[in-house]
């Protein structure tokens, strides 16, 4: 045996006595016959060697490993994976929003001036409702979708007023209807200077936050007035599954076409590495339109449940 192999042998019983037996370093130190420094030094060899595999048998290391598969999958700048073994579906979308909030306070709490792109959404609802005040006047919060309905009522989700009270910074309305009685109608809404002024002012967000919608009977397009059920049947038979900021998606990402497009007055998603838009969504009913919005590139961003990361992986 020469010096590196013994030297080798060494390092990996100060390591399994370390991490397996759960002996101190001097207590290994004492047993090997050698000083404290060279047990820690032999502990720390045996990690740079590739002796150590650590596996941390907690719901959140599994976290952390799905959130390190999804970011390669998918190319994420950012994602967060919250436990949802054995939780209920309320109590897992709470903690989908708690993790959500703690990712806008990371933006949020910047000191340089910051616009905030918003979509729309009730788990983007539940993760600012989640945030801290932080008073940052300097920011600007910014929608990204018409919070009018048909009948001229505004959703009760409009979140990027919520995010300007949480911020105290400036907000900025996209002053029309989500959907346009007509595509004519369409143009008079976008060509009026404050829409071209806000939506402008969308596009250059230095982050977006936004949900991720379901396209069935009960999703909140159609309950909120925004969408009949007769669309609803329409855009399911057409192959969409999913919906960001009013655009429809099928499976594979790609925007389905629809007659509601040319009358969508929505400003679109752009990720960007140094722009990230993250996405807050979770569920057995979600993973579908999620891995959509992955599929399509809509997102560089999520925060979502541990099952729907192992779904989106499997």
């Amino acid at each position: 045996m020469n010096k590196n192999d013994k030297k080798m042998d060494q390092a990996a019983r100060a390591a399994w006595m370390y991490y397996v037996a759960g002996q101190t370093q001097h207590e290994i130190a004492e047993a090997l016959g050698i000083s404290r420094q060279v047990a820690q030094r032999l502990v720390a060899s045996a990690i740079e060697s590739g002796l150590v595999s650590v596996h941390i048998s907690h719901s959140v290391g599994n976290c952390m490993a799905l959130e390190s598969q999804l970011r390669q999958v998918y190319g994420l700048s950012v994602c967060q994976v919250v436990p949802s073994h054995g939780m209920s579906q309320s109590a897992m979308l709470h903690a989908i929003a708690v993790a959500g909030a703690e990712v806008m306070t990371q933006f949020i709490r910047r000191e340089q001036a910051t616009i905030i792109g918003v979509g729309s959404g009730r788990t983007l609802k539940a993760a600012i409702d989640e945030l801290d005040d932080v008073e940052r006047p300097q920011h600007s919060c910014v929608s990204l979708i018409g919070a009018i309905a048909s009948d001229g009522s505004c959703t009760r989700y409009d979140v990027p007023l919520l995010m300007a009270e949480k911020t105290q910074g400036r907000y900025f309305i996209l002053p029309a209807p989500l959907f346009a009685d007509s595509e004519q109608d369409r143009e008079g809404w976008c060509n009026h200077r404050i829409y071209r002024t806000v939506s402008e002012k969308a596009r250059q967000a230095d982050v977006t936050f936004t949900g991720i919608g379901t396209i069935g009977p009960d999703c909140p397009l159609h309950l909120d007035g925004f969408i009949s059920l007769d669309q609803v049947k329409k855009l399911n038979a057409a192959g969409a599954i999913g919906e960001m900021v009013g655009h429809f998606i099928g499976a594979d990402g790609q925007r389905i076409d629809s007659e509601l497009n040319p009358r969508l007055t929505s400003v679109g998603l752009h990720p960007q590495p140094d722009r990230p838009v993250i996405a807050m969504a979770g569920g057995e009913d979600k993973y579908l339109a999620i891995r959509a919005a992955l599929k399509g590139g809509w997102i560089n961003g999520l925060v979502t449940d541990e099952l729907s990361a192992m779904a989106l992986l499997g």
